[in-house]
C-alpha cells in the first residue's frame, strides 16, 4: 500500500471563519455628519474663549 501525503496547501496560514461583527454600525454620512459637528463645536469652543480653551 502506498502512502500518499498531500501537500500543504495553506503554508502555515490559519484562517477563523468565525463572523466578527460589530455591535455598533454607522453609515458613512453618518460617520461624516458626527465628525463635522465635533469640528465646528470645538472651534465654536475655541472661539467664544469658554472653559480657558
Amino acid at each position: 500500500m502506498k502512502n500518499n501525503k498531500l501537500p500543504a496547501s495553506a503554508g502555515g496560514i490559519v484562517q477563523y471563519y468565525d463572523e466578527a461583527t460589530s455591535k455598533v454600525n454607522i453609515s458613512p454620512k453618518q460617520l461624516v455628519f458626527v465628525s463635522i459637528f465635533f469640528v465646528i463645536l470645538i472651534l465654536i469652543l475655541k472661539w467664544t474663549n469658554l472653559f480657558g480653551l
